[in-house]
This record gives structure tokens, sequence and C-alpha cells, in this order.
């Protein structure tokens, strides 16, 4: 498939969209329904149909993408399972603004209509994030996509709603929801957002019903009040330990409503006195059912006010309050009002203003499903990585509320309910009843409701390979290896999954949960489009290409830290891509063997390095990708492959490949850069698998994609293991060679100019290391001459280094002026410190101090630092010249 040479530049795009087909076409994201190899599996959190990529899901796409390459290079069977979310109301919204653009509501094209239109936009627009998921290079098995309203899932939902209300776990009640006026539907708990918001606190007199003194409350909402049933208080509140009364007058009605003791209310809160108003406030709600109080819903599923209102009915809820507010002053009975900031829940889909109101609802008994799914990562059959959020996970499960199912929507699973009008029979069935069994009446009618899109999500892992049918995918692949998900649906999502899977399969639906941080803008602060910091992973893709893209985002991807991205981190690693890609196109100009062949016996020092170190790697990433530190495996192959690949091994072996030390060195010196690269390209692999697979297909010793190659840490017949001690003699040249590279930059020695050297030890051992590596000292400091010296002969105008037990002196006599050199360093040490002055001056500032941003402060604290470091290294030089001359 690749060329037999690489171009002068990396260029991603042809090259991506090339790889990508090939993949594609030659099978290599398949699955195999039965096999002897291990398994590794994972399901997709399925984005949204109307989603587009943003970086989340960048981040949680390419985290998985890793793993399966990953465990693919291990010779595992590896099912990565894609999908797409129905999304009920996200969708719905999207197709009746279509509508609203030609002038038409659903409710004039009719519920049939309005889901064939539904169909058609799924169709034409709902593949838009999976071809996205391409470009970023998932190696998703997308012959098996699935889509939650799909023909199989759709049987699996309609299955498990009849289990479960056999089962007595779903019931329909009255019940206290969160009420989204605009998309006329309830939203589960989760699906409410909550926003600080500039409000007021209202004080109202009660009247006692004999006397025109009463009981103050204080509320935020003052247009529920036509809704109250009791004003309550605490029985252990001193203020009102002396009050006979047992009723008020509730104001602007007719109605008298009892007072009543309850420990529940807060004592510091207002006054202390509570207005209770059982159908619009989820606490309230709970008081009513323990005192038996009446419901009484007074705000209309379109936000206007109901009967029980009086001459505000019809008011939209806001208007109402402030016309209620006004009517209170004119009575007398508005004590007073106070600014007040609070939480005000928003729906998550249109952000208007949600409304808790009572409402018959379909619920799901959850409380037995949580036990279960709470005990099982208590026990540690499903594992939650970090572990910090298990404690939020068990607080959400151990104090679970039933789940409201029913959505007042038209797309989604349709509640399969049937009710009798004619004996009020409620029929349950997996197949759609054509009369009533009851009574035989032909007049049955659906329930209109569909069910949250969460429930056919909760079924996520086990209904996309087959179930109910005992398929052989399911066999293979349940439970799942791993999800990798962001905390924001930790309880959306994994907890139902965990409830589902359990009571469904009786087994885990994963062994882990690895849950990502978010994906923040370079400072930390959360993107968002008011803010304008959000970056597009398309255009960064584009930009920079999607191997670049991945790699800063494993490199970032630390466990319990948010990710700081930014597009210059992106260019950095682009850098890293092309230098990957240059010193391939180097090691390309020697490499010209097929069979590579390593003999352990022919291998220089800095060749049995480099394959340690290569060995070493390995292990590091593999431990990285199997524990979720992908920052960790990131950063080890960048260090490897930048640091000692193409800085150190590539000058160090040049000699060699250029024949000046013979042919056998320089077949041994080829394979062993041969084998180094092609463990280098494999390591990478997951993390860029692009640029990966264009220069693997082209390095002579390969056969076939990489994605069929082994993991180096794998290989039986190249297994090196770990050779500590060739580390730490390597280690030791290059100690001597930094050590003259760093007297040549503080010196001022021009890099071309040749220096001599001469070196004294009473070490044995460092003298034959370097006496055996005297040509890499030489070469990589740039030297013209390299002596061991006796102790005695120490020349007087050198400069020295120490490494171990080896000091290395630097001979200075006619490669510098040392009256020209004291200059320069005077001048730059008069003008160091007048830079020091400046910055300090500014830190003795007080002013200062206290006005500046504290990064600012920070960033002038480490300016004196850096100030202060070179003032010191250059009187260091100064003293010493001047001793030298």
């Amino acid at each position: 498939m690749g060329s037999d040479h690489l171009n002068k530049g990396y260029e991603p795009s042809g090259i991506e969209e090339k790889w990508y087909k090939y993949w594609l076409d030659n099978g290599f994201f398949k699955a195999e329904d039965k096999s002897d190899k291990n398994k590794f599996s994972i399901v997709i959190p399925p984005p949204n149909v109307t989603g587009v990529l943003h970086m989340g899901h960048a981040l949680n796409n390419v985290i998985q993408d890793i793993m399966c390459r990953y465990r693919r290079l291990l010779g595992y069977n590896v099912l990565w399972m894609p999908g797409t979310d129905h999304a009920g109301i996200a969708t719905q919204n999207v197709v009746e603004r279509d509508l609203a653009a030609k002038g038409l509501t659903r409710d004039q094209v009719g519920r049939e209509e309005f889901i064939k239109h539904v169909w058609k936009w799924r169709e034409k627009s709902g593949g838009a994030i999976i071809n996205q998921l391409k470009r970023l290079g998932a190696s998703c098995d997308w012959d098996r996509e699935r889509f939650t309203m799909d023909a199989g899932l759709s049987d699996a939902v309609r299955k498990v709603f009849v289990r479960l209300y056999k089962e007595g776990l779903i019931y329909q009640g009255q019940y206290i929801i969160n009420w989204c006026p605009r998309c006329k539907t309830a939203l589960a708990d989760l699906e409410v957002e909550y926003e600080e918001e500039d409000a007021y606190l209202y004080y109202i007199r009660y009247p006692f019903v004999n006397k025109k003194q009463g009981i103050t409350v204080a509320t935020t909402r003052p247009e529920t009040m036509f809704g109250d049933t009791a004003v309550a208080i605490n029985p252990l509140d001193e203020r009102f330990k002396d009050l006979e009364e047992k009723q008020v007058r509730l104001p602007l009605t007719d109605r008298v409503i009892p007072i009543i003791k309850d420990e529940y209310v807060d004592i510091q809160f207002g006054t202390g006195a509570l207005k209770v108003t059982p159908a619009h406030d989820p606490n309230d709600f709970h008081l009513g059912e323990k005192h038996g109080l009446e419901k009484l819903k007074v705000i209309g599923d379109d936000g206007e006010m109901l009967d029980p209102a009086g001459t505000f009915k019809g008011l939209d809820r806001f208007v109402c309050r402030q016309k209620a507010v006004e009517a209170l002053a004119e009575l007398g009975l508005l004590v007073k009002k106070e600014p007040l900031k609070h939480s005000v829940g928003n729906c998550y889909r249109c952000r208007t203003v949600v409304e808790p109101c009572i409402s018959k609802q379909w619920f799901v008994k959850v409380a037995p499903l949580a036990e279960k799914a709470s005990d099982a990562v208590r026990s540690g059959r499903t594992k939650i990585i970090p572990e910090t959020w298990s404690k939020t996970y068990f607080e959400w499960m151990d104090n679970i509320r039933d789940w409201c199912i029913s959505r007042q929507i038209w797309w989604g699973h349709r509640i399969p309910v049937w009710k009798c009008p004619d004996c009020n029979a409620v029929i349950v069935e997996e197949t759609d009843p054509t009369k009533c069994p009851t009574c035989g009446s032909k007049q049955i009618v659906q329930e209109t409701d569909v069910l949250d899109t969460w429930f056919s999500s909760a079924l996520w892992p086990f209904s996309t390979m087959g179930w109910p049918e005992n398929t052989d995918l399911l066999k293979t692949f349940y439970p799942t290896n791993v999800l990798v998900t962001g905390f924001d649906i930790l309880f959306f999502w994994v907890a139902r999954m965990m409830m589902m899977g359990i009571h469904f399969m009786d087994e885990v639906p994963f062994d882990d949960v690895y849950i990502h941080a978010l994906v923040r803008d370079e400072h930390g602060k959360k993107m968002s489009k008011s803010k304008g910091n959000v970056i597009d992973p398309l255009k960064v893709i584009d930009e920079y290409g999607a191997d670049a893209f991945r790699f800063t985002l494993a490199a970032f991807a630390a466990q319990g830290r948010d990710v700081k991205m930014s597009e210059s981190r992106v260019e950095g690693y682009r850098h890293f891509v092309n230098k990957l890609w240059n010193a391939s196109r180097f090691a390309l100009m020697h490499i010209t063997i097929k069979d590579v062949k390593i003999d352990p016996e022919k291998l220089s020092l800095s060749e049995k390095w480099i394959l340690s170190r290569c060995a070493h790697t390995a292990l590091l990433v593999k431990q990285g990708i199997e524990n979720y530190k992908f920052n960790e495996a990131a950063s080890a192959v960048y260090q490897f492959v930048w640091h000692e690949f193409c800085d150190w091994f590539l000058e160090i072996t040049k000699p060699s490949l250029y024949e000046k030390e013979g042919v056998q060195r320089r077949d041994t010196a080829r394979s062993v850069l041969s084998k180094v690269l092609e463990d280098i390209l494999i390591m990478l692999h997951p993390f860029m698998p692009f640029v990966t697979e264009e220069i693997y297909s082209i390095l002579p010793a390969t056969k076939g994609s990489i994605m069929a190659a082994s993991f180096p840490y794998e290989k039986k017949e190249y297994k090196v293991n770990r050779n500590k001690a060739v580390e730490a003699d390597m280690d030791f040249i290059f100690g001597l060679i930094s050590g003259i590279r760093n007297i040549r930059s503080e010196m001022n020695i021009q890099p071309s100019m040749k220096i001599k050297v001469l070196a004294y030890t009473a070490d044995e051992k460092e003298k034959i290391i370097i006496a055996e590596n005297k040509s890499i000292i030489a070469n990589l400091a740039a030297l013209e001459s390299f002596y061991f010296c006796k102790a005695d002969i120490i020349p007087s105008s050198s400069a020295a280094s120490v490494i171990g037990n080896t000091t290395c002196f630097v001979l200075l006599e006619g490669v510098i002026d040392f009256d020209k050199e004291i200059s320069r360093l005077e001048k730059e040490f008069a003008k160091n410190t007048k830079e020091l002055l400046v910055v300090q001056k500014r830190l003795n500032n007080e002013s200062f101090l206290e006005k500046a941003p504290e990064q600012v402060i920070q960033k002038v604290k480490d300016q004196y630092v850096d100030l202060e470091e070179k003032n010191n290294k250059l009187k260091e030089n100064l003293e010493r010249m001047l001793k030298m001359k």
C-alpha cells in the first residue's frame, strides 16, 4: 500500500484517508463472534444523532481507540461496538424547528407523519457524528453499528418494560416531577441543570383566622401560594412555643389552611415558617404525603395559572408572580422583599425554567435494582477509576428516588401499555394486542407517552449484542471489559446500565468504568460558546492532523486532572510527528534488509543500550495503557523516541551506518535500527495510527498492516530484557558528553570549533568504558582530541566537569579570548543585575501585590528566580575566567 520511500514532509490528510479506507476494506476493525483468542470489548457511549464531535467526544473516543488498537497488537479478539442514541427530546426539538421553518407544528402534521419526518431527518443528518469519529481514526466494528430505535433494540426495550412491569417494578402514579412547559414533557432529576440567578425572597403574612396578626412565610415563588395546603413550623422553634392558633387564611383566596408541625422545617431559613405546596415542590410533596395534605395543582402544563388561582387564572406563571406581589402589597400582606442569589433549575435541552409539579407518570421502582448495583461496586466486581468517583456513585445510589421513565413527546419508544375504556383493564404485552383480553373490546387505546431516552441506553451493553437472543456475540463479549465515560453521565447512564445488566443478564455490564476528566481551555476554564473558547476538533484535525491531536489528548489525560487543551499544544505534538517522520526518512535511507537478525555477541554498548531502553519503554507503555494512565504511556514513548532514539542513538550510530567501521558493523547497526524503529512504530500505533502505518508499510522488514503486528513486549523472538548495567554505563557516557557540551555553552565556544579534552580517573571500570567508547564521545562532543591524564598534570586554563569518578578538563587556551570573554560576561552580568533590580522593585511594591491578579504576581516571582539563577551562573563563570587569566 505504501510507496517505497517517504516524502520530504508529512502531509496528514491524504495519508489519513488512504489508510482508513484500507483498514475498512480489509476488515481490520472486525470482531469474531466466536474465537479462541482472548477477548476485549467496549461499547461506545452512543452519541446523540443530533450531535457533532466536540472535545469531550474526542477525548472519550481516542482513549477507547488506544485501548482497542493496543489489544489488537496483543492478538486479542476485539469488539468495539458503535452506535448512536435517538436522543428523544433533542431530536424532536431539531425536527420541530425544521417544521417551524416551513410554517408547520407537530400537532398540525400528526403523530405518524411527524415520526416519518424524524426518520427522514435521521437518514439525512443522523450519521454526521459517525463520519466525524472516523476522521479521528476510531477503529469501531462499523458493520455492527446500532441505533437505539432500530428493530432489535426496540424489541429488547419492550421485553424489559413488560418484564419489569410484571415483576411489579414499573408502576403508574401521581408524583412530583420536573416539568418543562416549553418541551411539554417530564424531565428526570438529572435532566435539570441548575444555575445561580438573582431573585427575591418575598416575606408574606398569612393572617390567623380570627385575628389580624398571622404567620410570616418567606418564598421565592409567590405564584405557587395558590397551591398551598398548609403552613409548617418546627416544633423545636422557640418563636412558636406559645402559638395556640391552628389555622391561617391563605391570602388572595377564600381558603383556610392548617398549621402543621414538622422537624423537617429549617429554623435558620427565612422566618422559620414554611408554606407547603405539595403539588409544586418535591420536598413539600413528601411533607404532604406524611401529613395527608391535599395536592392542589395550580400551574398548568403550558406554564399558565389554573382555576385555583382565582382572578389570576390564565396568566403566565411569572406574570402571575408580579401581579400577586402587587396585590399582596396593596393588602398590606407583603412584609418585605430581599434580594437573593439562588439556584434555578432549567431544562437541559431548551433552558426554560423547570416547574416542579404533580403529574401522572410511569416509574421504575429502583431501590431493589440499585442495591445490587451498589453491591457490585462495593465487592469489586466492577471497579470505578479513579476510585474517588465510587463515593459519589454510592451517595447517589444509596439515596435514589424512583425513576420517572415517561416523556410526553412523540419521538422515542412508545410505552407498551394499552387501556380499555370499556372495562378499565390495563394491558401490558410484548406484542401489540388487537382487543381487550378481559372484555373483548376492540376500542383499546395505547399510552401516548414514550420512554425516557436513558431507558433504552441502559440496555446498551447487551441489547447491542443481540439480547434477548443468546447470540455468540453476547456469549463471547458480555460482560464488556471497560466503559469509558465522562463523570456527567455516571448516574444518567452508568448506574442504570449496572442496574439493568445485573437484573437481566445476572452479570455486571463491565469490569471497569474509566471516568475521564473534562477538556478545558489552556487556562483551565470550561469551554463554552459564550466565552468564545471552544476548540473544534475537526478544525484541529484539518490543521495539524489526527495523529498530533490524538497524541495531545493522550499526553494530557492524567487520572483525576482536567485536560487543558490549546492549539499550541497540538502544534507541539505535530513537531513530534514530524520528528518521527524525519528520523524514519533518515533510517530508511540506510535500512535495506528484509530479514533482521540480531547477534547479541556483535552488539556495541550503544546498541545494547537502545534495545534495553526500547524493551523498557514497551513495558511502560503496556503498564500505562492497562492501568488507564494514558499520559504516562504517551510520555514514556515520547521521551524514548525524541531524546533517546533521535537525540542520542541516531547520532551515535551514523558512523556505523556509513560503513566507516566495516560491513559487518554496518549490517548489525542497520538490523538494530530496523528493529528499534519497527518497535517504536508499533508502540506509537495506538496513539498515532496513521503516520505509524505509513512508515511501517515502507520498512523493508515488515509485512502487511501494522494493525496485524505484535506489540514489542510480547515478541518472543526479540524479547530483550532490560539491562540496567548497560544503561548505567551508557548514562555515564552521556554524562561525560553533556558535561563537555555544557562547558562549550557556558564558555561561548562555537559548535563548529573542535576542542581538546583531558580526562582523569582512578576508577578502572570507568576508564575501560571511556576507552571502548572514545569515538562516540569525540564525535558527539566535537573533540579534536581526547586523552587520559595523570592527577598532577591538570592544565591551569581549563574548565572541569565531573561525572561519576571521572573529571573531564576542556582546554581553553587558544580556544577563547579571555579578555573578550571577561568583558562579555561583565556586560551581561551588569545588564542582568539591572533587570533583577527592576523585578525586585515590583515585588517590594505593596500596591502591586495587593491589586495584581495572582497569576501575574506568580509570573513576576518566577522571573525573579530565573534572573537570580542566571546571575549566579554568570558570576561563577566570571570568577572562573578571572582565575584562569
